[in-house]
This record gives structure tokens, sequence and C-alpha cells, in this order.
């Protein structure tokens, strides 16, 4: 099923074609999601591994 090269950049031509790029605005918002959204997730773990560190620290020191 080998096709020829013009054949195979033209229909490469035709599928970037369909292809529908987002608006400066859609980047933008999701640019600022992706990094609210990490930002939240680094306070979440850092939190649950504070918690985590006292009650190890709380246990150590209670039988150490």
């Amino acid at each position: 099923m080998a096709t020829n090269p013009l054949q195979f950049v033209q229909q490469t031509r035709a599928e970037i074609a369909k292809v529908v790029w987002p608006t400066r605005r859609e980047v933008v918002l999701t640019s600022a999601m992706v990094f609210l959204l990490s930002i939240v997730t680094a306070a979440f773990f850092f939190l649950v591994d504070w918690i985590i560190r006292q009650g190890l620290q709380g246990i150590l020191t209670f039988f150490g």
C-alpha cells in the first residue's frame, strides 16, 4: 500500500488544513488553569506531607 511522495504531501496538507488551532484566549486560559491547579496540588501535598511528618515525629517522641 505504498503511495507516491506527491500524494503523501497532498494528503498531509489536507489533514493539516483540518486542524482547528486554539485562539490566544483559549491558550491563555488553559495555561492559567494549569498553573493554578499546579499550585493547588503542590499546596495539598505540602499539607499532607507536613501532617504525616508531625504525626511521625509525635509517635517517635512518645515511644523514643
